[in-house]
């Protein structure tokens, strides 16, 4: 159930691939990775199927749906495997040179920044297959995707707007658990570092709820009118290109100067912690960067 939870929130789908490009970035961006670099390598061969299965709880596709969007996840699959991997390659190497050394926030929030940059390319790519996708939905499919949000908003309510202490606890526990993916276990000075950062950040359960509101409410909007073959294919385009636009970046000034100060929060967060790691810790850093990359060029079929 709780992993059900994390994969209702907004881009879950391929940002679960994107996610795997290193402990670092996960770090950075809030997000977990699979402990075992096997795993990583076995989600990201199916991710294609995964993503479908994770759409299909969203719309409850039709057989003749079902095929146009596994073969629409096909080829961005394979888009994505022949020219984002290379990139991915790139940062884990650069990253490697990095962490034996110290990091301040610039250098920690350049890694935030190049990770959003991915991700973006890819929202970008998938754009025209959202499009493609949302002429054929039906109102009772866009009835299924107003109960999926309702779900995941209670559980969000459940998470953290309903116990301030629990909210805590569980961001706590997943930023102990980031860390401790890519630097092994840390001492109580280090955990210590973790607790009072999460009570100094900006985050506010609240306005991060609004939003994810906003979200929605755009999300419905926009596609209601796009259903049933209402509207035509260029038109459906521009909709869907201007509703990721808004999804990426939000027209509320307010969040976004929000986000700006989580984004802070979280690099000066960052480079403190890797600043009061042992030459062990960072040793074993190297090591995990090193085996995603190896495993990346695995699955970009290059030579390890």
């Amino acid at each position: 159930m709780r992993s059900e939870r994390r994969s209702a929130s907004a881009g879950a789908g391929w940002a679960r691939s994107l996610r795997i490009i290193g402990v670092l970035a996960a770090m950075l961006l809030g997000a977990l990775l699979p402990a075992c670099t096997v795993m990583m390598k076995l989600a990201y061969n199916q991710a294609s199927e995964l993503v479908y299965w994770h759409l299909d709880g969203h719309f409850d596709f039709t057989d003749i749906q079902g095929v146009q969007v596994r073969a629409e996840l096909g080829k961005l699959h394979a888009w994505h495997r022949q020219t984002q991997l290379p990139g991915y390659i790139d940062t884990l190497q650069k990253l490697q040179q990095q962490m034996p050394q110290d990091m301040d926030t610039a250098k920690a929030c350049a890694v935030y920044a190049d990770l959003r940059r991915k991700l973006q390319v890819v929202a970008e790519q998938a754009g025209p297959m959202t499009a493609r996708l949302a002429g054929t939905l039906h109102a009772s499919q866009m009835k299924k995707l107003q109960q999926r949000f309702d779900k995941g908003n209670a559980d969000y309510r459940e998470d953290f707007l309903e116990s301030a202490k629990t909210s805590r606890k569980k961001r706590y526990k997943e930023a102990v658990n980031r860390a401790e993916m890519l630097y092994g276990r840390l001492d109580e000075k280090q955990l210590d570092i973790i607790g009072r950062r999460i009570d100094m950040s900006h985050f506010d359960a609240s306005v991060s709820y609004r939003e994810r509101l906003r979200r929605q409410q755009d999300a419905l909007q926009t596609l209601r009118p796009l259903t049933g073959g209402q509207s035509t294919p260029d038109k459906t385009h521009t909709a869907v290109k201007g509703l990721f636009e808004r999804t990426l970046s939000s027209p509320d000034t307010a969040y976004r100067d929000y986000l700006e100060s989580l984004s802070q929060d979280i690099c000066q967060g960052f480079a403190e912690l890797h600043n009061s790691t042992t030459p062990a810790q960072r040793g074993k850093a190297v090591e995990v960067l090193h085996r995603y990359e190896r495993d990346f060029r695995t699955l970009n079929g290059q030579k390890a």
